[in-house]
């Protein structure tokens, strides 16, 4: 617990999120007081019957002090409140943008589990391991309704929604155990929907890694899904129908029929999967099918970084 009684501060944002709640807490309370303090100076002061010079028998020099005194009490708190929320907006583009080298973690939340996926194959039930030092990037889905990952030791808070993906970054700073939440009301069990990160240091993390790697990695997986669910037979080397290749795709644009232009980014390959018909690709027919309801948000997942390891392998052979 920190000197306020907030959580442990485990994660480079903690500490920073903690000055700025300092800082606002700070400055509201100051201009709190100081209305205060001044409705009750000028409540006594120009009381019904007092002697108080009113407006209309002030002299001209005290109207401009007065004036100046207006300007200040005006420009001195909007240049804290300013300063407050360029600080904030700061701290939140930092917030919204994981480096590049993060490693990547995959969490499907239903009613009321958060299964979590590693690149590797492993998998795990309200728990997430990950290491210290490194940064993590969480991409996150939500089977039914919204819920919320919300870890109060990283002072991170991210909705995880149904339709869509959402992220979340963060680097580890303390080796433990830290409480993870669903702050956001689900359903009857609401309450029951929490879990625990588990942050280790690197060597220990890389043999939790090989003690629980999967019978395939994610990738792999994919690849299985993308032939069992008949992907090949339009999007392989070889097909002989006129789809779309995806060697190369991901993160790269895609120019669409409307003449549009797209990131070919998580978001655009699920709704490709689920929503055929959204996004059509320029050049193309949109005859594919929608397989909504015939596939998992956990195979969607494999898929994707199915569809990634082609991108990365074509961007190997092109070097």
């Amino acid at each position: 617990m920190t000197a306020l009684g907030l959580p442990a501060q485990a994660s480079t944002f903690a500490i920073r999120v903690d000055h700025l709640f300092y800082a606002v807490t700070a400055v509201t309370t100051a201009v709190g007081i100081a209305v205060f303090v001044m409705l009750v100076i000028l409540g006594i002061r120009y009381r019904a019957g007092s002697s108080a010079p009113r407006a209309e028998n002030i002299p001209a020099v005290q109207a401009r002090a007065r004036r100046r005194i207006e300007a200040a009490w005006i420009l001195i708190p909007l240049s804290l409140f300013v300063a407050t929320f360029v600080w904030s907006a700061r701290v939140y583009v930092e917030r919204a943008t994981p480096p590049a080298e993060a490693m990547e973690l995959f969490i499907v939340a239903r009613q009321w589990t958060w299964k979590l996926q590693h690149p590797g194959g492993q998998r795990e039930i309200d728990e997430m391991h990950v290491p210290r030092g490194s940064p993590v990037k969480v991409v996150m889905t939500s089977e039914d309704v919204i819920h919320s990952f919300f870890v109060p030791a990283f002072r991170l808070k991210q909705d995880v929604l149904p339709g869509r993906y959402t992220e979340m970054w963060f680097t580890a700073t303390e080796t433990g155990r830290f409480h993870l939440f669903c702050a956001e009301y689900c359903g009857t069990d609401h309450s029951r929907m929490h879990g625990e990160v588990v942050v280790m240091e690197p060597a220990e993390f890389s043999r939790w890694l090989q003690a629980h790697r999967g019978a395939s990695d994610m990738a792999s997986r994919g690849e299985a899904l993308f032939r069992e669910y008949g992907c090949s037979g339009c999007h392989g080397r070889n097909a002989s129908v006129h789809a779309p290749s995806l060697a190369g795709l991901y993160g790269k644009p895609v120019p669409l029929a409307d003449g549009t232009i797209v990131i070919a980014d998580e978001r655009y390959l699920r709704d490709s999967v689920l929503l055929p018909a959204k996004e059509i690709a320029a050049g193309y027919e949109p005859i594919m099918p929608s397989f909504a309801g015939r596939i998992s948000e956990d195979e969607i997942l494999a898929l994707i970084a199915y569809i990634k390891e082609l991108a990365g392998t074509t961007e190997e052979r092109r070097r």
